[in-house]
């Protein structure tokens, strides 16, 4: 039998000096009794998984809504993806992958449901109430909006998991400072692999969902460094197998290569920085990242997938549409606060409190609440 404690004598023993320990965590903010046999970060992420707002991911649109197609990615399919790439990533640098896993399973789980368009347009509803911010949002969900707990609101997680959710930080995630977290430095390795495992999951993913829809053409993205360079070999090696795994190879070998990167970039500059603890990790910049030529392709291939997918008019028109519907439901419930469950009515702070029922909706909830206020023979 393998208890806790002998699971973290393994990790001072295995793991590397830089990466967060389980026996060093900064701990909860409520004081619990620790498992038997699971470590802190390993009871974050089961948490996690249990949790209500991880079980929605689900039925949360990543670039194409739900109903769209059974193949496109959700939110939770992405989450997953990310935690893939995250943990094989922290392998290879001797990070810890508990902390890891339990960071990336929870990197989204305050986003809106219909994506970017439904946390742009909370955000502009939300201007002179805070605003919305979806990893500041996770926060709220893991700190107080779950409800599972006698002895406390949200799950009661570790300060490292914690800290990994608000300091989340890509091209479309840029969190408000929270002192608590910002007083200490840079992220732990941890919470910045999830930075890196996120811009390879979602322009990867986002490239084959793209090409499934037809809204990306392969002449197109011959245009693209990484997807050129890689492809032409591929098309020459498989020659005689149909086309559609020309597509796949290509890219699984994209992201093969960027991880690739990431774990010999970042060696090398642990090695130059003489990272050997977690307080030399906080004193620096970002150590976790591309190498600049990595980085310079990977930027290519992000502003290809804004302009052709993101922006493709066909994407604009649900992302319009998505907007309607949560502005509709957000002032309708702002007249009548009495239209909110129970839970939800605050007089004191109505605004944050419909705001936190429209962002733990899925799309189809979210659908189907607007059928339910406006279309007069729909079924409450």
């Amino acid at each position: 039998m393998l208890t806790r404690e002998e699971y973290e004598e393994w990790e001072e023993r295995f793991l590397a000096p830089y990466a967060v320990k389980a026996k060093k965590s900064k701990g909860r903010k409520y004081k619990e009794e620790e498992s038997p046999f699971r470590s802190c970060y390993q009871r974050d992420r089961d948490r996690i998984i249990h949790s209500t707002a991880f079980r929605r991911l689900e039925y949360k649109t990543q670039v194409f809504v739900n109903h769209e197609g059974d193949y496109y990615r959700t939110r939770l399919t992405h989450t997953i993806e990310v935690n893939q790439i995250a943990k094989t990533i922290a392998r290879a640098l001797r990070l810890n992958e508990d902390l890891v896993d339990a960071i990336s399973l929870a990197h989204d789980i305050g986003h809106t449901p219909f994506g970017h368009a439904g946390e742009e347009e909370l955000d502009r509803l939300m201007k002179n109430y805070g605003g919305f911010e979806h990893n500041l949002q996770g926060l709220r969900v893991v700190d107080t909006l779950e409800k599972r707990y006698q002895q406390f609101e949200g799950l009661n997680l570790t300060f490292e998991t914690r800290e990994g959710i608000i300091r989340h930080n890509t091209l479309y995630d840029n969190p408000p400072k929270v002192k608590e977290f910002s007083k200490m430095g840079s992220p732990t390795l941890e919470a910045q692999v999830i930075n890196v495992a996120d811009i390879i999951a979602y322009n990867s993913h986002d490239l084959d969902d793209g090409i499934k829809s037809g809204y990306l053409q392969i002449e197109e993205l011959m245009e693209i460094k990484i997807w050129k360079e890689i492809y032409v070999k591929v098309k020459k090696e498989l020659k005689d197998s149909p086309p559609h795994l020309w597509v796949y190879t290509t890219i699984r070998r994209i992201i093969d290569e960027q991880v690739r990167d990431i774990v010999n970039y970042t060696d090398s500059r642990i090695k130059k920085f003489k990272v050997n603890s977690v307080d030399r990790v906080r004193e620096l910049e970002g150590i976790v990242t591309f190498s600049p030529k990595e980085e310079e392709k990977q930027l290519e291939l992000s502003k290809f997938l804004k302009s052709k997918l993101y922006n493709h008019y066909k994407v604009l028109k649900m992302c319009d549409k998505s907007k309607r519907y949560v502005n509709a439901l957000f002032n309708i419930y702002i007249k009548d606060i009495r239209l909110l469950p129970p839970d939800f009515r605050d007089k004191e702070n109505p605004h944050q409190r419909v705001c936190d029922y429209i962002a733990g909706m899925t799309d189809r909830f979210l659908q189907d609440e607007y059928e339910r206020l406006f279309m007069p023979y729909t079924k409450m």
